[in-house]
């Protein structure tokens, strides 16, 4: 049988580099497919659609509220010719009801274990319209590692760099952060992978430099120590959510290869400033998440923000407003209160406001949102302060001889100049 799995096209932010990772989410899902299915995958984001191309089953896997709307499409050209769809993935889930009228069948949850029931089903014709186990989670030991050999790894490189690949440790997360859809999506108790298995399928990546996609590994030191301490070994270059804020997980996270962590900057508290310090004082870059618009926020508390982004030294900083995405609190609050003004998802790009904030205009955040961009890179480009993050990478990996001579002259094609240790 053949199965065609499509990754829709999306609009990357307007500030960000325009490069593209590999998707996880649809390597994950192969995966679990049975035995006898033949995956034809497709990420639309780097190669075209043939849609006479024949096929058995078509699955449209989409992860971002901006990825929807395309791939109602994708799947209304493909009912037309008789072919059916199904549809899964993160954004599927946040739009499950409309998604429903594009599709023959919307997947909702984890597909560990459950692949061989949807595509029997498929073959007797008897493709039922909704699979819905967001409550009934799999066993987290069931995840094995993610089919990477359906991807073309030629087309994951930025100007001759390969980009890093994708891998998770772990599902679910114990936080509940107002903007987050996590907690509805994979639950509020954390559910680590066996340490085993993750170490197993890192050891089997074919690539020095990896991005470990869970949405925060500090969610257990006891288990976060575990894990870095196995990973020593394989000389893996990782960056990550954030990281356990705790001197000896730290340590043995910068021992482990930790290049660089995503760590979101709420306020200009001491907490903050000395948080970015203990990973600089390790060794660990930071690409600080800047989420503007907050109803605490005030234009002036903005402008401070942004001030103190530049004296706690960042090494990266990504902008965006506060965008109200389906089952989270934020898309609660905002609903209830009447606030949300736009409901087309291609708006929900996270660089528009889509929403009344409480002390300014929707406009006056916008106005804002660029000077944020302008005023941290005014003095140092966005493409010199890739550079030096990405150096550091070459000395970690220089440090314990597996740094490729070959991404001497790659740095330089990337970033316009040379990287030297």
């Amino acid at each position: 049988m053949k199965f065609k799995l499509i990754y829709p096209r999306w609009a990357k932010l307007a500030r960000q580099t325009e490069f593209h990772l590999p998707p996880h989410g649809p390597v994950v899902f192969a995966a679990t497919l049975p035995d006898y299915v033949e995956v034809d995958f497709v990420d639309e984001n780097l190669e075209p659609l043939d849609f006479d191309e024949p096929v058995d089953f078509v699955g449209i896997s989409m992860m971002l509220t901006i990825q929807v709307k395309r791939g109602w499409e994708i799947a209304d050209i493909y009912r037309k010719k008789g072919i059916k769809v199904i549809f899964g993935g993160i954004a599927s889930m946040l739009h499950a009801e409309e998604t429903m009228a594009h599709a023959d069948s919307v997947f909702l949850g984890e597909a560990e274990g459950r692949m061989e029931q949807v595509f029997a089903d498929f073959r007797r014709g008897e493709l039922q319209p909704c699979y819905n186990f967001l409550d009934r989670r799999p066993d987290i030991g069931l995840v094995g590692p993610a089919r990477r050999d359906i991807l073309n790894r030629r087309l994951y490189n930025y100007k001759g760099v390969q980009m890093v690949d994708l891998v998770h440790a772990s599902r679910g997360c114990r936080f509940n952060c107002y903007p987050c859809a996590v907690s509805y999506l994979g639950g509020r108790e954390f559910r680590p992978r066996p340490v085993s298995k993750t170490i197993a399928e890192m050891a089997g990546i074919d690539n020095n430099r990896l991005f470990i996609v869970d949405n925060s590994l500090a969610q257990d030191a006891r288990w976060e120590m575990e894990l870095f301490k196995e990973m020593i070994p394989l000389k893996k270059k990782w960056c990550s959510h954030p990281i356990e804020d705790k001197p000896e997980v730290l340590d043995l996270a910068a021992q482990a290869g930790a290049w660089y962590v995503y760590q979101a900057v709420f306020d200009t508290s001491d907490y903050i400033r000395e948080r970015i310090k203990r990973y600089h004082d390790h060794g660990i870059g930071v690409e600080g998440t800047i989420l503007l618009g907050l109803d605490s926020h005030s234009e002036d508390s903005i402008r401070r923000l942004i001030d103190f982004l530049l004296e706690i030294e960042l090494d990266l900083a990504e902008f965006t407003v506060l965008t109200p995405f389906p089952h989270t609190r934020a898309y609660t609050e905002l609903y209830r209160e009447g606030r949300i003004r736009s409901f087309d998802w291609d708006d929900y790009t996270a660089d528009k406001v889509v929403y009344q904030p409480k002390q300014m205009s929707g406009e006056r955040l916008q106005e804002l949102l660029d000077f944020a961009w302008d005023t941290f890179y005014r003095e140092e480009p966005q493409r010199i302060k890739m550079t030096k993050l990405f150096q550091q990478v070459i000395r970690k990996e220089m440090a314990d001889n597996t740094y490729h001579p070959r991404d001497r002259s790659l740095a330089g094609q990337a970033f316009g100049r040379t990287a030297r240790p």
